[in-house]
């Protein structure tokens, strides 16, 4: 007997127990026809190409749960190609048959996960509600007269109905997480760049995402991790760079009085306070912080010229077919015409300036939670505003792609009458999306809220995430180590992994160490001192190359605590403080790095 949401710990200890991936697709079956929700597909793969499905993966590896998602039934938000099924974008004019998969279906396949169908959104996902389709408009699954969220509504829905285990669906300005707070979903949405994008039909595409809807955090960075590496097809494609997050006494950034804004939600509001209690009874040291420069940038995104990239995505197909356009995003798709080139640059020029302020900000936090969206309407309310409504609930979420962030979306319960749910969303900076798992998982089990429609599931124990404990040491380099230098690859060349780029406190001094051929950094630390720190690098290698580098060290440098700008942490090189008196003083140069290119420049 499977339960009513497919989490997949359940699916799994069913094939354990003697399901047959065939029994679970007539269970999915069943579930589809059953379904109240008229909405939710645009495209259901074909009961006999589903059942067809099923017996090729036992053909293929017969043994159960011997890949990673064995029999694992997902839904695909419709701007993704499926070969087997029609892509539409929610405009039955723009249909096209594709070829091949996108990446990330070929790569859940291969994992051996089974596609149950395309789902609807708003259409060429410009929205963030789930009413701007042809298809209907689909519901919450716990009052059908509200919004499901979109633009990936159908994906939300078809997860928190208990019709797939995970669900596909893309976020732009808060597409994979909306939907997922207004049907008490996870929404994975990963670092930009970090799942590729080929075969997805783009809404803005320099800052499209490929997200994950699924019942905890466990399953969806399971998921994610399927998905995401670097595929050279995608021209916004990059390599991860995993950035690290304390390990504890997180500090959490939460929205200072001045930027509240939940539209009258009282109950959203108190939502967002109970999550940061939990969050504070859970160890987290929480702080305020200036939420404006991150509001003024979320703004750009429909506001500024950004709304252009929307227009580029289609503007052959508009130019021929603008009677087939849904009117409220045939209306956001040409307001691009009032941007030009200087318009775009300019645009840019504001985002940076803005991300240079938020940069004051992140010196007090490592990660933000805000809520998800600060409201939600009746489809009815909506139609009736469907620009200004659908504005507020990206109120918190248009910044994130737009500065490159990582972020999960837990569910945070539900308002008093326990009639509709909520969400808030963990934010990281770029390619922290490993780290804040364990945060965002013991949070949403704090919260105690269930999985989709299910508010009294218990989430299982196999899908927890543990602290991310690889086995390595972190170590902090400041010179000849850096990427680059002469001595790197004591540990690249050894499995050694840069972990981030940063800078220290303010309070450490640089100098060049007088004597020393080739030239040696001496990192002191001066708490009278107040400078802006020096740029180094964290690196992670096994304890053995940490020791083997370690012995090599001369006198006076040795390893110490240094403290980063965040205020965590690490091992790294320091020097002996009577070792720089007289000694050249290479502070103002911002680092090691720095310092060498003046030698080559003589």
């Amino acid at each position: 007997m499977l339960p009513a949401i497919l989490d997949l710990a359940s699916v799994k200890a069913a094939y354990a127990n003697g399901l047959s991936p065939l029994d679970l697709v007539e269970e999915v079956i069943a579930r589809r026809k059953a379904s109240d929700d008229p909405a939710i597909f645009i495209t259901e793969t074909p009961e006999n190409d589903l059942r067809a499905a099923a017996r090729d993966l036992i053909a293929r590896a017969p043994k159960p749960n011997s890949l990673p998602l064995w029999g694992i039934p997902f839904a695909v938000k419709d701007n993704i190609d499926v070969a087997e099924l029609p892509t539409t974008a929610a405009c039955p004019a723009y249909a096209y048959h594709p070829e091949k998969d996108a990446t990330v279906i070929a790569r859940l396949k291969a994992a051996g996960a089974l596609v149950i169908g395309k789902t609807n959104l708003d259409q060429f996902a410009t929205g963030l509600n789930g009413t701007r389709s042809p298809h209907g408009a689909p519901r919450s699954v716990f009052d059908k007269a509200y919004v499901s969220g979109g633009s990936s509504s159908g994906s939300a829905v078809a997860v928190a109905s208990g019709l797939a285990s995970f669900s596909l669906g893309t976020d732009t300005a808060g597409s994979g997480r909306v939907p997922a707070a207004f049907n008490n979903l996870v929404g994975i949405k990963p670092t930009p760049g970090l799942v590729p994008n080929v075969g997805v039909v783009p809404a803005c595409r320099s800052v499209d995402v490929v997200t994950v809807f699924a019942a905890t955090v466990g399953d969806g960075v399971a998921i994610r991790q399927v998905v995401d590496g670097y595929d050279a097809a995608d021209p916004f494609s990059r390599p991860a760079e995993p950035a690290s997050l304390p390990a504890s006494g997180l500090r959490v950034g939460i929205l200072g009085d001045k930027e509240r804004e939940f539209f009258g939600n009282k109950a959203y509001e108190a939502l967002y306070d109970a999550a940061i209690e939990r969050a504070k009874a859970l160890g987290a040291t929480i702080v305020s912080f200036d939420y404006t420069p991150f509001r003024q940038a979320a703004e750009l995104l429909y506001n500024g010229p950004w709304v252009a990239e929307r227009l580029a995505a289609v503007k052959d197909f508009i130019a021929t077919n603008a009677a087939d356009f849904d009117p409220t995003v045939r209306t956001i798709i040409e307001g691009a015409s009032g941007y030009d080139a200087v318009a775009a640059f300019e645009g840019r020029y504001r985002l940076e300036a803005l991300r240079q302020k938020t940069l004051v900000e992140w010196e007090k936090v490592d990660v933000l939670m805000l809520p998800t969206s600060p409201t939600t309407y009746t489809v009815e309310a909506m139609l009736a505003d469907p620009i200004v409504k659908n504005g507020h609930f990206g109120r918190y979420t248009n910044f994130a792609n737009l500065f490159g962030y990582a972020a999960i979306a837990i569910p945070a319960g539900f308002d008093a009458d326990g009639h509709l749910p909520g969400g808030v969303t963990l934010f990281g900076p770029a390619f922290s999306d490993d780290a804040l798992a364990p945060f965002a998982d013991a949070l949403h089990r704090a919260l105690g809220v269930g999985m989709g429609k299910d508010r009294t599931a218990l989430l299982p124990e196999a899908s927890r995430v543990a602290e991310l404990d690889d086995g390595l040491v972190t170590v902090m380099v400041v010179g000849a180590h850096l990427t680059g230098m002469p001595l790197n690859h004591e540990l690249s060349a050894n499995d050694g992994k840069l972990a981030r780029t940063c800078r220290t406190a303010g309070d450490y001094r640089l100098f060049v160490l007088p004597d020393t051929m080739p030239p040696k950094p001496g990192l002191v630390r001066d708490p009278g001192f107040d400078g802006r720190g020096v740029e180094v690098e964290v690196w992670k290698v096994s304890p053995a190359v940490f020791g083997q580098f370690v012995q090599k060290i001369p006198a006076p440098l040795g390893i110490g605590k240094v403290t980063l700008a965040d205020g965590s942490q690490v091992s790294g090189f320091l020097c002996e403080a009577h070792a720089v008196a007289g000694a050249q003083e290479i502070t103002e140069l911002g680092g090691w790095r720095a310092y060498i290119k003046t030698l080559s420049g003589r």
